[in-house]
């Protein structure tokens, strides 16, 4: 079980031997304990957001069925080039946090009525700029002509990137598998709980621990806590981030 937002303040209160919060005070904190809850949130945020592609925050989405091809799957409309990255999503509060466009996955496995020799392909990632330069003429000829609809090769960042779009348009459903990383929110209830792994809690607490010193300008403890949350923060990246493939991907279609 993650460690809670009580839980986390309550061990930077305990080393400034000041009085615990419980669950029922927690909401009504005052004084100091109240400047620990923000401390608290605010080392969270910075760890949180350090990196955007976090793999704590590649929740999975209803529909995904295999992490190793991603988190999140949609399935296409024949005839529509055009599909929201989250459709649930009605604001950029709600949007994810970062999706990985260059890696973006075609299937017919699993679409109902598919059947062997299934398609299976990676999707060419194309800029918006690139597509209206090199094919959007082409291709705004052929959304009124179904014989030009076939599997599609590329798929295209819309410039808000809050869309993408299928070249060419899908002539059928296919299923597109990608990763999503969701956007990181504050604490705010005493049993919300961190998302990464509750070993690197000490991370955050060093972090807690230097804004506190800061506060109070004990420099020599703030400059002491700000190198083991450094110490921290490079080990989290270290175990959990993991390199950019140096490789080139292969986008053919295969037939499996």
């Amino acid at each position: 079980m993650a460690t809670t937002f009580l839980q986390l303040t309550n061990e930077l209160l305990r080393e400034l031997n000041e009085v615990a919060l419980t669950s029922s005070t927690f909401a009504n904190a005052i004084g100091v304990q109240q400047h620990a809850k923000d401390l608290i949130n605010r080392a969270y945020l910075d760890i949180v957001t350090e990196e955007a592609k976090w793999p704590f925050l590649a929740t999975a989405e209803s529909g995904a069925t295999d992490p190793t091809f991603g988190n999140v799957s949609l399935e296409t409309v024949a005839g529509t080039r055009w599909y929201e990255l989250k459709p649930a999503s009605s604001s950029l509060t709600t949007d994810y946090g970062a999706v990985e466009f260059e890696n973006f996955y075609l299937t017919t496995v699993g679409v109902s009525g598919e059947s062997a020799p299934f398609v299976a392909r990676n999707l060419r990632y194309t800029t918006i700029e690139e597509w209206k330069d090199f094919y959007r003429i082409s291709e705004n000829l052929d959304d009124a002509d179904t014989q030009k609809f076939g599997v599609p090769s590329r798929i295209i960042r819309s410039s808000d990137g809050r869309t993408f779009g299928l070249s060419p348009i899908p002539d059928k459903v296919y299923k597109v598998i990608y990763f999503a990383y969701d956007l990181p929110t504050e604490l705010s209830l005493h049993g919300d709980e961190i998302v990464f792994p509750d070993v690197y809690r000490t991370v955050l607490i060093a972090r807690a621990r230097y804004f506190m010193h800061q506060f109070k300008e004990n420099s020599q403890a703030a400059a002491f806590a700000l190198e083991d949350y450094k110490r921290g923060l490079k080990l989290m990246k270290l175990r959990l981030m993991a390199p950019d493939p140096g490789y080139v991907k292969d986008d053919r279609v295969r037939y499996v």
